[in-house]
């Protein structure tokens, strides 16, 4: 079951963690001119000029559809990973019942043991799939998903438990869309031949995963499914819709959602879902709910039954046997983003248990891997980055000092996490097995359901972490107004001991920076100083704000990044703010830092601090993407591919301009009445 998060992260997970130096010396490393291509201009096309020559040495590999910077540290820190569980599974020593090791090393065998998933086949899933055949009315249908809630067996839509976006101090109970099983529904819905092809794959999967699964007249059958799912893609809300928290948020007492959501039987799905009892729900989309009543009645029985046993397949299929893994990566992973091959089963295991006990093996791995030195000296670069966003807002003029004063009391509220969490998750209780991979990752659901289902209506734990400690990514939680650095994202070329303090600014400190400004972009503005949906702008301030978000909107979208294919300016347009305020607070940062004491002319690269700042931030970003990658997240990912988050802010700093000598004939130097500095 995936869980609705509120938290903004920088990108996506990679490596492990190291030190920064805040020493001004500048004997210090420079920028590797190895990743340059020197050919090309710096103020035309500064992404190619930074890393032409990083994406030139590094080619896609076989086993991956995106290859840049955090690939490599993904790859780094995945070996420190499966080292930890390898020492833990080669050691003669018996652990206890319910130690991290036992849970670590039995659940790490589990996963290595192809021979038992090969053996039983369909038959890990087939009581599941009876159960659902012998289901003879759409009543006892109905109650039996709503039975299998807690074991993370999907449905058409979900029940969590978070922060109550408007009382962010207690926890409450949340109904979301759901059912979907492509990435996004336009892969449903989109007329053009590209989209076709997909569906007709899609199709084709479907077939073959059931026919694995010893079920008969399968083509008609996946095409019931197809159809249904582009039913519910239909009534459901896009995800540019679902970023404003507004449109989100319709809280109901218990007593009204009963009668509002009649249709369905909610009495019976709340008592078999093992879900305590509440006082308020919010239901995310109701437009949505009333739509999937309509096709619950509309629909067949027999058309519900192929849709749930088809959700059963595809939701096991990571934790079957290799013909459903295999059958599952040629879609998913080659159909839908080009990877070619798979990785093999060591590097499959330890993602398992990485994203399974995650916090578990974070435990061993900061005792391993992360300076506890660090957490000072990041602390000390969090408040300079504060320092620099206080005093960037005070200079505003097209902001009244009425609501200056609020920014600045949220800013100065934001509270902050680094390396890992003070308290551990006890996961003790769980019964893990050498041989039972299905049964581990399933009684892991349940101990998640139920550790979730327990805080309903209870005070948020305000220490609880939303990433593992090995996470190398960053993220703002708009709801408790917090800015979280895990261990795994000090490392360089984020956090280099070795860099001078350009690049380190322009890495972390960008980063720091980035996070600061998701709690004052078109959506993390929405909430105040305690972590609230509540308005806190003037009225003439938030028409001003808007009118500057929707030129990083325009900005956006006129990146075509294929032929007829365009960044989504309205679905990034967060990320887009945090990256364009982020590098300029983390800039501005850096000139505090350095106060009268900063380096003069060019170091030993040949570059001054202020291009080592920019060229730090462009290291970051290296990548290279397959084409059908690059079409998926253009679709489903709000942030924007990792060439427009260089050149997209950049075209919009003077800083920038003035390091470089660009002149208005340049490509990267925004057009007067196109050019937008928000913060």
């Amino acid at each position: 079951m995936k869980r609705i998060n509120t938290r903004w992260s920088l990108a996506m997970a990679i490596g492990a963690g190291t030190l920064l130096s805040f020493t001004l010396v500048q004997d210090k490393k420079g920028y590797d001119t190895a990743k340059m291509n020197t050919e090309a201009s710096a103020c035309d096309d500064f992404y190619e000029y930074a890393i032409g020559g990083w994406q030139k040495a590094n080619p896609i590999p076989s086993t991956d559809s995106r290859w840049g910077v955090f690939n490599v540290l993904d790859e780094e820190n995945r070996a420190k990973l499966q080292t930890i569980l390898e020492d833990i599974r080669t050691t003669k020593s018996t652990y206890a019942k319910g130690s991290d090791e036992q849970l670590l090393g039995d659940f790490y065998l589990s996963t290595l043991d192809t021979a038992t998933r090969n053996s039983l086949g369909v038959k890990a899933i087939a009581p599941y799939l009876q159960a659902i055949q012998e289901a003879n009315s759409k009543e006892k249908l109905w109650n039996l998903m709503a039975s299998w809630r807690s074991k993370g067996i999907g449905g058409a839509f979900g029940f969590y438990v978070s922060s109550d976006a408007k009382n962010s101090d207690m926890n409450t109970l949340y109904l979301g869309q759901g059912g979907l099983q492509l990435p996004d529904k336009d892969y449903y819905l989109k007329k053009d031949s590209a989209s076709a092809a997909i569906r007709m794959a899609y199709l084709e999967h479907m077939k073959k995963m059931m026919e694995l699964a010893g079920i008969d007249k399968t083509s008609v059958k996946a095409l019931l499914i197809l159809n249904l799912e582009e039913s519910i893609a239909k009534i459901s809300m896009s995800r540019t819709e679902r970023r404003d928290p507004d449109k989100t948020y319709n809280k109901f007492s218990k007593a009204d959602f009963l009668v509002k959501f009649g249709e369905l039987d909610w009495n019976n799905y709340i008592a078999l879902s093992n879900m305590p009892e509440f006082k308020e729900i919010i239901v995310s989309q109701p437009d949505f709910m009333h739509g999937i009543a309509k096709l619950w009645k509309e629909q067949e029985l027999q058309v519900w039954q192929h849709y749930f046993t088809w959700q059963v397949i595809h939701e096991h299929a990571g934790v079957l046997s290799d013909d459903f893994q295999n059958e599952n990566f040629r879609f998913f992973s080659t159909v839908l983003r080009g990877t070619e091959t798979r990785k093999p089963l060591s590097e499959r295991a330890v993602q398992m248990v990485n994203g399974n006990l995650g916090e578990t093996l974070g435990k061993i791995f900061v005792k391993k891997h992360f300076n506890e030195a660090s957490k000072k000296q990041v602390a000390m670069m969090v408040e300079e980055l504060r320092e620099a966003f206080r005093m960037r807002i005070l200079q505003l003029d097209w902001m009244s000092d009425t609501t200056k004063g609020k920014a600045i009391e949220k800013l100065n509220s934001f509270k902050y996490k680094i390396g890992y969490p003070d308290k551990w998750k006890d996961y003790s209780v769980l019964d893990i097995r050498p041989n039972d991979l299905m049964g581990n990752t399933q009684r892991i659901a349940e101990l998640g359901y139920k550790r979730m289902m327990e805080k309903l209506g209870k005070p948020v734990d305000k220490e609880e972490w939303g990433m593992t400690p090995q996470t190398v990514n960053a993220y703002y939680n708009p709801l408790k107004n917090e800015i979280v650095f895990p261990a795994g994202i000090l490392q360089a070329p984020f956090f280099d001991p070795n860099a001078d303090d350009a690049l380190n600014y322009g890495g972390i400190g960008a980063v720091i920076g980035h996070e600061f400004s998701h709690g004052f972009d078109d959506k993390g503005s929405k909430y105040d100083a305690a972590g609230n949906l509540n308005n806190w702008w003037t009225e003439a301030d938030q028409e001003r704000f808007k009118g500057r978000t929707q030129k990083i909107v325009e900005q956006f979208n006129r990146f075509e990044v294929l032929p007829g294919v365009f960044i989504n300016g309205e679905l990034t347009q967060g990320e887009n703010i945090a990256d364009l305020a982020g590098l300029t607070m983390a800039y501005h940062a850096l000139v505090l830092h350095y106060g009268d004491k900063a380096p003069q002319g060019k170091g030993k690269d040949g570059f001054t601090w202020e291009q080592r700042f920019f060229m730090g931030w462009a290291q970051v970003w290296a990548q290279n993407i397959t084409e059908k990658e690059l079409r998926r997240r253009i679709i489903t990912d709000p942030h924007s591919p990792g060439r427009y988050r260089v050149v997209g802010p950049l075209s919009n700093l003077e800083e920038y301009w003035k390091a470089f000598g660009c002149t208005d004939n340049h490509a990267m130097h925004a057009k007067p009445e196109q050019r937008v500095i928000i913060w």
